[in-house]
């Protein structure tokens, strides 16, 4: 009888350490949260997995409030397939049920990654003392499975921080400024009301983004007077505008401004309205 007990108790040590759970988690001694970008144009929260990568939270400057969740890991899946996610309670906290928040598609090669309602229910979970955590079969082994969990401990400090940064996001992106079009008052090179916002936005944005390789300023006018003289008036509207960034302590460097005149309009010049349209300057911004 004794031979028979130890036989079973061989045969389930062998067939749990062949179907095993491999585990990753910071614990209390190595948990670290913190707030790697923190400006009006990106805020990201970072957590370190010790052997296993980096889980990020991070949002960017955009009309709407956005929020993504990135697994930043050191060898990146060789598989397509999906990982469970659940909020687990830790191990000093017994007795509290976990909750499956949601499936993570794993694609071959990429980081896999979450979108917003999925990442702030995480970020909610984990104010909680709960411990998001990925379940998935490990890609090598078809027995093993991979557990990666992440830690709440050490977490609030870093957590307030990255939700102020995120209360100071710019409400516009790149995009929304990359390709701008001013008009300008009748004969004059003062901006109409809508330009005069458009422009403080984009100079709030080149103050921040020094990746920003190239600003292009080309300035046009209408056909009303004479040509020399329009000529002279576009050159002096987008010249204005490169002043105006400088003084706002943008690097001259990253300039350039030119006048077209009355050349490439882009409506009738017969109407006022066309003749608005085209006394304008057009801001182009180049990321590398």
């Amino acid at each position: 009888m004794k031979k028979l007990l130890l036989a079973i108790s061989l045969s389930v040590f062998v067939s749990q350490a062949s179907a095993g759970i491999r585990q990753y988690q910071a614990d209390l001694s190595n948990s670290s949260w913190q707030l790697k970008d923190d400006s009006r144009l990106q805020c990201t929260l970072s957590h370190n997995i010790p052997n296993y990568g980096e889980a990020k939270f991070f949002a960017k400057a955009n009309r709407n409030t956005n929020m993504m969740f990135e697994l930043d890991m050191l060898n990146l899946p060789d598989n397509y397939s999906l990982a469970e996610v659940r909020s687990i309670a830790p191990s000093w906290r017994p007795g509290i049920g976990g909750r499956t928040l949601a499936n993570m598609k794993l694609h071959k090669q990429f980081s896999p990654d979450l979108p917003k309602k999925v990442a702030w229910t995480m970020l909610t979970e984990l104010e909680k003392g709960m411990s998001p955590t990925f379940y998935y079969d490990d890609w090598y082994n078809d027995a093993d499975k991979i557990s990666v969990g992440l830690s709440s401990s050490k977490f609030h400090k870093a957590y307030q921080k990255f939700v102020g940064c995120v209360g100071r996001l710019l409400n516009y992106s790149f995009d929304d400024i990359a390709y701008t079009v001013l008009n300008f008052e009748f004969g004059s090179d003062k901006f109409t009301k809508a330009s005069k916002r458009k422009i403080n936005m984009i100079r709030d944005y080149l103050s921040l983004d020094q990746d920003l390789e190239l600003v292009l300023i080309d300035g046009f006018s209408d056909s009303w007077g004479a040509r020399n003289t329009n000529l002279k008036t576009s050159q002096k509207r987008a010249e204005k505008i490169r002043q105006y960034f400088i003084e706002n302590g943008i690097d001259p460097t990253r300039i350039e401004a030119k006048g077209y005149g009355e050349n490439r309009h882009i409506a009738s010049n017969d109407t006022v309205l066309g003749r608005a349209k085209n006394r304008r300057v057009v801001i182009r911004m180049e990321k590398p």
